[in-house]
């Protein structure tokens, strides 16, 4: 099985890049070709071999990715599968690669693994970096229905079958956007735990435009996928979480602006899943209302 590495950068963290496609080079088996793509800058100081794609100007984390796909060929037909890693992070074992192409060819239905991100210097994993509700063991493997943006493998032929990342999205719920397609096309999601990511712990809300997406992407994700019925009720959920989690004024001002803004712009096509994969989902443990 053929797999390449695409990997985005704003071109401020090169000593983690340089590390992280070392981390790559150092794969067991076949070699793992990466395409880098600069988002909005030039790509410099990179190994010999490594592919760069340098873009005008910085189109997000799906634009940006789907650039990097492209760079494989249409839909990324030129190789079986596509990782996609966060530039600061940093594949701990050299199998993970052989890990990946074991688990595609021993489940023809399998389209996306999603890797356990560690900290590098606890080990320890987020509850939020494990795409599930029941989250207190990191440790434990499962099929689940979503995946981690900056760590993961997915089989090309899921691009090929529902479409690449939405590229409007610009950050946040992207994955989410792609993996309800993906199921509802019939492909399964696996969470790994034995696949592993160093990446330091960070907060999400260290991104400027952090409150805005989460909640204008959370309305164009439901908007996009789910049956009429049920985007109300999901966004409903989401409205009172948010509200009991008692963000900041500044940050509950930014959220409701996107949440108004999700509901008054363009979302892209509407697809809505099927019913069938509405009760697929709940099966999963996380049924599309929260």
């Amino acid at each position: 099985m053929r797999l390449g590495a695409v990997i985005i950068t704003m071109g401020n963290r090169p000593d983690d890049l340089k590390a992280l496609i070392e981390s790559v080079a150092r794969q067991e088996g076949d070699p793992v070709e990466v395409v880098v793509v600069g988002q909005g800058v030039r790509v410099t100081g990179v190994p010999e071999g490594v592919r760069t794609v340098d873009l005008p100007e910085n189109l997000g984390i799906p634009g940006g990715r789907n650039v990097g796909i492209e760079a494989f060929g249409p839909g990324g037909g030129d190789v079986d599968a596509l990782l996609f890693l966060d530039d600061d992070g940093l594949l701990e074992r050299t199998d993970t690669a052989e890990l990946c192409r074991r688990a595609f060819a021993e489940d023809p239905e399998l389209g996306i693994v999603s890797f356990r991100i560690a900290d590098p210097d606890t080990g320890a994993t987020q509850r939020r970096h494990v795409p599930r509700l029941r989250a207190s063991d990191p440790m434990r493997s499962s099929r689940v229905t979503t995946f981690l943006g900056g760590a993961n493998a997915v089989r090309t032929k899921v691009f090929e079958q529902v479409g690449a990342l939405p590229g409007e999205f610009f950050y946040a719920h992207e994955e989410t956007d792609l993996a309800w397609r993906a199921l509802d096309a019939g492909w399964l999601i696996d969470y790994r735990a034995d696949m592993v990511l160093l990446h330091p712990t960070t907060a999400p809300s260290r991104h400027a435009v952090y409150h805005r997406m989460v909640a204008r992407n959370r309305v164009w994700l439901a908007r996009r996928n789910l049956p009429a019925p049920l985007v109300p009720v999901y966004l409903g959920v989401w409205l009172l979480l948010t509200l009991v989690r008692r963000p900041s004024a500044p940050a509950l001002k930014a959220w409701f602006g996107g949440f108004r803004e999700g509901w008054t712009t363009p979302c892209g096509p509407r697809r809505p899943m099927r019913w069938r994969t509405v009760w697929r989902l709940t099966r999963l443990g996380r049924p599309p209302v929260i």
